[in-house]
Formats: structure tokens, C-alpha cells, sequence
């Protein structure tokens, strides 16, 4: 009896291991994707974003990152921010129509990224590197998808390339999606139909307007009222007292 349980202890055991690690080896590589931080940014302005990359071999490191920017959301503005130990290069290609810039028209944007180690500045295992990006002005689109690809020392490369699907899974491959939001309206800024006056706001200011004149002239008659009760006054004191 004894030996049963034992066996049977063991046999779950192993079976609460199996799935323990299946369960993480599905989750692991779904949450070691490269992504883009912030995740969010407004249409019409410039955002610093960042591509995030961790390294998920064990034994390579991350030596190459291409970033390809979408086709259908091109930005006239985009910038790198240097990174120690690696290389970056843009290649262009032909918009049309034009894109406006601070009142200039571009018809060229970049289509693509390219950062590349040097010597030992590879993204080792268990590491991460991010590099930065300026762009602007940003597209009026709900979102931007960036297909990235991850090459390793030795060889291998990882194509961060799958776009998402509205109320789908996450893709086994995801690329960095940039969600863009709307701008919001000016502050105290007021709708066409506020600025308009209705014909009952004319008989609000009519019937104002009489009001105001009614106070004045009552006002006015009060003030001579008085005058003349002060020049009486003044008479009576003057007038001498008849005798009895």
C-alpha cells in the first residue's frame, strides 16, 4: 500500500512538472519579443520611442536589428540616438504624395532602420538593449506596425513580423505596434452652434435692457428728490418765525 503511494506521488509529481513546463515554455518566448516603449503616442506630434530588444538565446547574442517602417504611415522626421557599441543607417524611399513638414514638402521618408554591433556590444544573454528613435510628425492612423528582424552571432535570426488581428491571440511572432491616438481639441474653444445667438437671447437682452433703463430713471427721480427736499429745508431755516 505504501509502495502505491508512493508511486503515485511520483507519477503526479512528474505529471505537475510536465505541465509546469509546458505552460512556461509557451509563455516564455510570447513575453521576450521586441516591442516599442511607449506603446502609445498622438497623431500630429513628434514621440521619442524606444525598441526594446531582449536576447532570448542562451548561447548567441543579438548583433543585428533591422526596424521597417510601415508603408501605409510614412514620417517625414526621423531621428537616432546614439547607442555605445553599434552602428545605425537609414535607407529612404519615394512618398506620394508628399509629405508636409513645417511647411515643406518631402517626397522621400525612411523606410527602414539598421543598427549593427561592433566588436563585443552585442546584446549578450540575459540582456537587453533599447534604441531610441525620434519620429514625427506622427501619421493620422489608429496605428503604426514596425516588421522587425533579430539576427544573433550565430547566424540565427528572429522575424519579429506578424501583425495583430482585431480580437485575436497575440501571433506567435509579433511585431512593435505603436498605437496612435487622436488629438485632443483645443481647450476653451467653443462649438459653431454656441457662437450663434438664438432669438430668445434677443428677448433676454431686450427685456434686460428695459430693466436697466427703469432702475436709472428711478434712480435719477430719487437724486431730485431729495435736492429738492434739501433746498426746502434750507428756505424754512431762513423764513423768519411769526409772532403770536
Amino acid at each position: 500500500m505504501t509502495r502505491f503511494r508512493r508511486t503515485a506521488t511520483a507519477a503526479a509529481a512528474l505529471a505537475f512538472t510536465a505541465a509546469a513546463t509546458a505552460v512556461l515554455g509557451f509563455a516564455g518566448p510570447a513575453s521576450a519579443h521586441v516591442t516599442v516603449n511607449p506603446k502609445e503616442a498622438t497623431q500630429g506630434g513628434y514621440a521619442r520611442v524606444a525598441f526594446r530588444v531582449p536576447n532570448e538565446s542562451d548561447s548567441a547574442s543579438t548583433t543585428k536589428l533591422e526596424v521597417v517602417l510601415p508603408e501605409n504611415a510614412p514620417v517625414g522626421s526621423v531621428s537616432t540616438m546614439p547607442v555605445p557599441g553599434w552602428t545605425v543607417a537609414t535607407e529612404k524611399r519615394k512618398v506620394d504624395p508628399p509629405i508636409e513638414v513645417h511647411g515643406s514638402q518631402l517626397t522621400e521618408a525612411v523606410s527602414k532602420i539598421t543598427w549593427t554591433a561592433s566588436g563585443d556590444a552585442g546584446v549578450k544573454p540575459g540582456q537587453f538593449q533599447e534604441f531610441p528613435v525620434s519620429l514625427g510628425p506622427l501619421p493620422q492612423v489608429d496605428s503604426m506596425v514596425f516588421k522587425t528582424l533579430q539576427t544573433y552571432s550565430d547566424g540565427n535570426i528572429s522575424r519579429w513580423i506578424d501583425e495583430p488581428a482585431p480580437g485575436a491571440e497575440e501571433p506567435e511572432h509579433p511585431a512593435p505596434v505603436l498605437t496612435l491616438a487622436a488629438a485632443a481639441a483645443p481647450s476653451g474653444s467653443a462649438s459653431p452652434a454656441a457662437a450663434v445667438a438664438s432669438p430668445d437671447d434677443d428677448d433676454d437682452d431686450d427685456g434686460n435692457g428695459l430693466a436697466v433703463g427703469l432702475g436709472v430713471a428711478g434712480l435719477v427721480a430719487g437724486l431730485a428728490g431729495l435736492v429738492l427736499g434739501g433746498l426746502a429745508f434750507t428756505r424754512t431755516r431762513r423764513e423768519p418765525v411769526a409772532k403770536a
